[in-house]
């Protein structure tokens, strides 16, 4: 999902935003979300999650997150830290954190959805590069990809209690099976569901179902089908699968059989399905019927002040 980038000081980082009209689309409810949210000049956008109220935008250039309320339009900016980066992001329900990925940091981040408070830091140490890149949340760990490496970083949890577990029990899983590491970003993306991982290769293209337990991986039946420039991956459902192609400028709607074992396109949402300009999506977040991608614009002119919003698509399924 991820791109490794240098540190790049971030400009203006509390330049006021605003939130566009929303578009007439509204659901049962008499929900309008909006088109497009602007962000912060220089904010360098790449993981974006909710929890079903708000978006949590994270930030690249020194890894502050931004909530923003969909309804409302709300904003509140979560400070960052020189060298922090946040990548992939995720929200945990049950405990009401957020899990972000430090990217070349070699770190995951519990941190608090309410205040972006650092809870606490899993640390992942290695002599070759890691980039922690995208992260996923499920009851008992959080597993997050390593895009240089053939092992997924591993933070058990607990079923019975919210706590959060010490930071020496981070733990690093090796992949087994199908996955073969290639030039380049490798494993990418992250969801789980149904038991299982899945996560994309960007620089093949390729789907891979993972074993949380055993690290074992076997490649997903896609008909002769790959994604390549796969980056964040989203479930819908009925075992609807969200592809993000960032430099595509799409997003591949996907059936998922049952175990992840095959799954096949049945739809794509492109440039015109967008309801504002699109500019190298990075990740999505389903909200409704709502997919919420975020602009990560890679290749941008003077990405540290440069211009950045979350552009709305309507969920395809």
């Amino acid at each position: 999902m991820k791109h490794p980038r240098s540190k790049i000081a971030l400009a203006a980082m509390l330049v006021a935003a605003t939130v566009l009209p929303a578009s007439a689309h509204a659901d049962d409810g008499g929900f309008a979300p909006p088109d497009r949210i602007e962000l912060p000049n220089g904010w360098l956008p790449e993981g974006i999650t909710t929890d079903g109220k708000s978006l949590y935008s994270g930030s690249r250039a020194d890894g502050s997150i931004l909530k923003i309320g969909i309804g409302s339009g709300r904003k509140k900016t979560f400070a960052g830290a020189t060298g922090r980066v946040a990548v992939g992001i995720d929200h945990d329900v049950k405990r009401d954190v957020l899990w972000v990925a430090g990217g070349a940091g070699k770190q995951i981040r519990a941190q608090d959805a309410d205040t972006g408070k650092v809870l606490r830091t899993y640390s992942f140490p290695s002599s070759a590069d890691r980039f922690v890149n995208d992260v996923t949340v499920t009851d008992t760990a959080v597993y997050a990809t390593d895009s240089r490496s053939r092992e997924l970083l591993v933070v058990p949890l607990s079923s019975r209690t919210k706590k959060l577990p010490a930071s020496w029990r981070a733990k690093t899983l090796p992949l087994t099976g199908d996955l073969r590491l290639a030039e380049g970003n490798n494993l990418n993306g992250i969801v789980s569901g149904g038991g299982v991982l899945v996560s994309v290769q960007s620089n093949t293209g390729r789907l891979f179902r993972i074993n949380p337990s055993s690290g074992r991986t076997k490649r997903i039946t896609t008909r002769g089908r790959t994604f390549v420039n796969g980056d964040g991956l989203e479930l819908g459902p009925r075992g609807t699968l969200y592809v993000v192609q960032n430099r595509d400028n799409r997003i591949r709607v996907l059936h998922l059989a049952k175990k992840a074992r095959s799954a096949k396109i049945v739809d794509t949402i492109g440039r015109r399905d967008f309801a504002a300009e699109i500019d190298v999506p990075s990740t999505v977040a389903l909200v409704k019927d709502s997919l919420f991608a975020v602009n990560a614009r890679f290749g941008v002119v003077s990405p540290e002040t440069a211009d950045y919003w979350i552009t709305r698509a309507d969920a395809h399924d």
